[in-house]
């Protein structure tokens, strides 16, 4: 909430918990959402316990104004600003915000410019997704498209090696994932839908040692950032 306040996004109104209201955190909130003009109130714990309908409040309530999606462009443009070569995550079908909140929570941690989602079979930012993503929504441009394969194409045009992470694939470790990279994750129990398994340049596999060959979606696209990351760094160390 607070990173979301820092950057100049909306929120219409927050709730927070009155007998917290000389609490750092909760001080810091009110303080910055004042200054951006947002409307505060404090309320006791049985009203956020129901505002919030089940879900964790930790004694704030955001009630945020719709999210701001990017363009495939506006990603390329966060890679040269940096001076980077693209490295995008895209998302097929992924459809439980928790999940979805920690692959961007991840992304912005290693360095990703940006992550692509579909229209369809896709759960949206919301406030889920931004509550998992403890400020990463912030940082991270999301570009929602109608078609992610049609997108696969596009980035592939534009010299993006695209890699589906897939139990079927070839060992990522053993993969140059040096250069401008993307990295499809599928959805919770199906994966990479069999049309964009075959579009993508490569299926890579995280190597597997127990009994279970599946990881869960967020764990699969952590391990995968991060294995990107790694031979970026190793690359970076030979110069």
């Amino acid at each position: 909430m607070l990173e979301r306040l820092k950057n100049g996004k909306g929120f219409d109104k927050i709730e927070l918990l009155s007998s917290a209201a000389h609490d750092e955190r909760v001080t810091k909130i009110l303080d910055t959402a004042r200054r951006a003009g947002v409307n505060v109130r404090f309320r006791d714990r049985a009203a956020l316990d129901r505002a919030a309908d089940g879900d964790r409040h930790q004694g704030c309530i955001g009630y945020c104004s719709d999210f701001e999606y990017s363009s495939v462009d506006d990603i390329f443009n966060v890679a040269e600003e940096r001076g980077e070569p693209p490295f995008i995550v895209v998302l097929d079908g992924i459809e439980d915000p928790h999940n979805f909140g920690s692959i961007l929570r991840t992304s912005e941690c290693g360095g990703v410019h940006g992550v692509i989602i579909g229209k369809n079979r896709q759960t949206p930012v919301g406030d889920t997704v931004i509550k998992v993503a403890e400020g990463a929504a912030e940082h991270v441009a999301v570009a929602r498209v109608v078609n992610i394969n049609d997108a696969i194409r596009e980035l592939k045009s534009r010299g993006v090696w695209v890699y589906a992470l897939d139990a079927a694939g070839r060992d990522i470790y053993g993969e140059n994932l040096t250069g401008a990279v993307a990295l499809v994750v599928g959805a919770e129990g199906a994966g990479v839908s069999r049309l964009t398994l075959e579009l993508c340049d490569g299926v890579l596999a995280l190597p597997m040692r127990g009994k279970i060959n599946s990881l869960n979606a967020s764990v699969a696209a952590a391990l995968g950032i991060y294995a990107k990351t790694e031979c970026d760094m190793r690359a970076s160390l030979k110069e």
